[in-house]
């Protein structure tokens, strides 16, 4: 397995490479500059062509990226021209958020989504499951972002139960129970809208194994044998049918790390999608390519990361 994971961490060596030399032609090719936002009345024109001469704006774009790549190689992201501080601490200022509404979110995704699948799944034809299959049809096709604004209305402005913009309350002293308390109370309508919309694939999934677990043999013979259906569900059914959700896991995990771009804007919570929409508009190029690279990189580390779960949980799986 070790000789695979390494094999597989060497092919993405290319694969950033290329995603790179993409990301960085693209971003070039976005009308107007860091520096336009700048432009004033009273601006003097020949300031903000000597700032465009100092980033090397009008270096071929070969060159530019040449640059870009080496000093990347070394750690070195570039400066944002819009908060005016390194790359890699405008990211880093924003991945704990991120992390944090990463995580609640997917302990709300996995709570909420299992038991929904095994009953649905045991519960064939039913009611429950007829519910429980409308309730992911409505979720699957209703907009991240028309979730998000009808919840900010109802719980934040109307019930206002919940805050609605930034992490923390104005105020409250960091360190303290109340300043723990106000972070996650601040995450918990964003973690629970994404939550809401992001458990139908595992529960159609879910559904589906059990459903097709009951008519497997090990099950005929475990029922033949006199065992109740009940013993039946969470030993052979139940355990064997959660395998494929396990390797879920990974691609879950670094999907969320980069960010839920609409979830974070529409609650204006300061995280990495947020940001990358913000520097989008800004014109930041050099947070826009590291952004995107990062984000391409956790999508093939989410790849990785789900055969290796699932090579875990079932040791009839080898990744390699």
């Amino acid at each position: 397995m070790w000789k695979t994971i390494v094999r597989r961490i060497l092919i993405m060596i290319p694969q950033l490479f290329i995603l790179s030399l993409l990301i960085f032609i693209l971003a070039k090719q976005m009308p107007g500059d860091p520096f336009t936002g700048l432009i004033t009345p009273e601006t003097d024109p020949n300031v903000i062509e000597e700032l465009r001469v100092k980033a090397g704006f009008y270096d071929p774009w070969y060159v530019q990226y040449y640059n870009w790549i080496v000093n990347a190689a070394q750690g070195d992201f570039g400066q944002s021209y819009t908060h005016k501080k390194p790359v890699a601490d405008v990211i880093g200022d924003r991945a704990m958020n991120t992390f944090l509404l990463s995580l609640l979110s997917v302990i709300f995704v996995y709570a909420l989504a299992i038991p929904l699948g095994v009953l649905a799944g045991r519960y064939q034809e039913s009611f429950l499951d007829k519910s429980i299959v409308l309730y992911s049809f409505i979720s699957y096709a209703i907009p991240t972002f028309v979730l998000s604004l009808i919840f900010v209305y109802i719980f934040g402005y109307r019930l206002m139960w919940f805050p609605t913009t930034g992490t923390v309350d104005i105020g409250v002293d960091e360190g303290t129970l109340a300043y723990y308390w106000s972070r996650f109370h601040h995450l918990l309508l964003p973690a629970g809208t994404y939550a809401l919309l992001g458990t139908t694939g595992i529960i159609q999934y879910l559904r589906t194994e059990i459903i097709d677990a009951k008519t497997m043999d090990y099950v005929k013979t475990a029922r033949s044998k006199g065992i109740p259906m009940k013993k039946v569900y969470s030993r052979h059914i139940f355990r064997n049918s959660l395998l494929p959700i396990a390797a879920f896991l990974g691609f879950t995990i670094t999907g969320l790390l980069s960010g839920s771009i609409f979830i974070e804007t529409v609650f204006a919570y300061p995280g990495m999608g947020k940001l990358f929409i913000d520097s989008i508009l800004s014109r930041d190029y050099s947070v826009i390519t590291t952004l995107v690279m990062l984000f391409g990189f956790l999508s093939l580390l989410g790849s990785l990361l789900s055969d290796i779960i699932l090579s875990i949980v079932d040791p009839r799986i080898r990744i390699d």
